[in-house]
């Protein structure tokens, strides 16, 4: 049955489906949960710094997955920015990976000029353990022992300085 199947297929469908396996998280498909050990990331930032989840073990990570093009993205930068600027020194992390194209490169680095914590482009990750975000932005925190703590959507818009402090707050525990 397989046989009949594929050839029914198109060239590039049959391509596609090869090329799905490495472009789907390491965990069967599905995007990391609370409670579950963060995948591998590795990356770098666009002035070429590397980014490596497994040598921030220690500390809480909030990894930001954005794009130049989206609005609710660009309503919660400033909030993403301030708890960097006030949470640094306590441990607290903040990475924000674009969604970006990659020839969309320029207009992800300019937007990206307005923080100052670490920032690059999701598909030039060698190791990416999260896959394609189905949906922008999406953060995830990520406590000191590596699991991720909670998972903030925009699904109702961009994530509100409350909402943020208190999954850092809780992944930082007492």
């Amino acid at each position: 049955m397989p046989a009949i199947v594929s050839r029914r297929l198109p060239g590039f469908a049959l391509a596609m489906l090869a090329l799905a396996p490495w472009a789907t998280p390491a965990r069967g498909g599905a995007p990391p949960a609370p409670g579950q050990s963060a995948p591998a990331l590795v990356a770098r930032t666009f002035s070429g710094a590397p980014i490596d989840l497994a040598t921030l073990h220690g500390r809480v990570v909030v990894l930001n997955f954005w794009a130049s093009w989206c609005v609710p993205c660009r309503a919660e930068t400033p909030e993403l920015e301030a708890l960097y600027r006030e949470r640094k020194e306590q441990g607290v992390t903040v990475i924000g990976l674009s969604a970006d194209d990659r020839h969309d490169r320029a207009a992800a680095v300019k937007a990206a000029g307005a923080v100052s914590y670490p920032v690059g482009l999701l598909s030039e990750a060698p190791v990416n353990g999260f896959g394609s975000p189905q949906v922008l932005p999406l953060t995830y925190i990520i406590d000191a022992t590596g699991k991720v703590s909670a998972v903030l959507s925009a699904n109702r818009g961009p994530i509100s300085a409350e909402q943020l402090r208190s999954a850092v707050s809780a992944a930082a525990g007492p």
